[in-house]
């Protein structure tokens, strides 16, 4: 089957590399055009290196390989004057908006809730959160205006379903998006668009496999890796993986693009590997 998004728009926030990118890329070999934004330079606080402009226009070539058009644009998903100009502007070009996919986020460094840093928690709170409610606010109103529909997709976690411990802010922001979603689906029903979130468990992008991520994993090792964090990483799971790839949220997230799903509204949607059975 192809085509499944044929005509449409989709706009994506984290689109420079990592899910983003994925999500951006697979809607695009299914016929979406694509308004791809992400931040671009290293936030304050992130303990791994961000994306850069060039990972950004390698999205865009990569979009443009498909046949399809590409808009791309350098935000910080806590600016919402920013994404609203990034958004009209493209939308005036392209004529249209039908998918939303609001996947942009950060990790930074974890601890007990109780002695957590304040702006480690704010930071948290305004990219995870803040930032994904930003990103529909400033979005939606195209959809509405359209009048045909549309489909919204939010980016969570499985931490955004179960708690973890020494990463509460993010499971805090993570269930948040959980809250946004079933909201923003009930008050756009009535304009026919549908609101979902994905909840992906450990994915191979720079976000998870760093050396942060190793050191909270592994302690008691003074150098960990990869191979160091596989064993803990199964763990989590009820299939046999440690973790999984951008390309399996991706194919979560274009059924939900795709009017295959035209009935699925408010659905917070595991890719875990079975993880919520532990």
């Amino acid at each position: 089957m192809t085509g499944r998004v044929e005509g449409k728009v989709a706009f994506i926030t984290g689109a420079a590399r990592g899910q983003g990118r994925s999500h951006a890329v697979r809607l695009a070999q299914e016929g979406a055009d694509i308004i791809a934004i992400d931040v671009c330079k290293q936030l304050d606080n992130v303990p791994f290196a961000m994306s850069t402009p060039e990972d950004l226009a390698t999205t865009a070539d990569l979009i443009r390989s498909e046949g399809r058009r590409v808009i791309t644009a350098e935000v910080d998903v806590r600016d919402y004057d920013g994404l609203k100009a990034a958004v009209d502007g493209a939308v005036a070009e392209l004529g249209r908006l039908d998918i939303i996919v609001a996947n942009a986020g950060i990790g930074n460094e974890g601890g007990a809730l109780i002695d957590l840093q304040e702006n480690l928690w704010d930071d948290m709170i305004d990219v995870n959160l803040g930032g994904v409610w930003k990103s529909v606010k400033a979005a939606v109103p195209h959809m509405i205006a359209g009048e045909r529909g549309g489909s919204v997709i939010l980016t969570s976690s499985v931490g955004g379903l179960k708690a973890y411990p020494n990463i509460g802010h993010y499971v805090a922001a993570k269930h948040g998006v959980v809250g946004l979603m079933r909201t923003f689906a009930v008050e756009l029903a009535q304009h026919s668009i549908r609101v979902n979130s994905v909840h992906p468990t450990h994915v191979n992008t720079p976000m998870v496999m760093n050396e942060g991520t190793y050191k909270l994993f592994r302690p008691d090792l003074e150098s960990p890796g990869p191979a160091d964090l596989e064993p803990i990483a199964r763990m989590f799971h009820t299939l046999p993986v440690a973790w999984i790839e951008p390309e399996d949220v991706s194919n979560a997230v274009l059924y939900l693009a795709s009017d295959e799903a035209r009935y699925v509204t408010g659905v917070p949607l595991p890719i875990d590997a079975g993880g919520m059975l532990k």
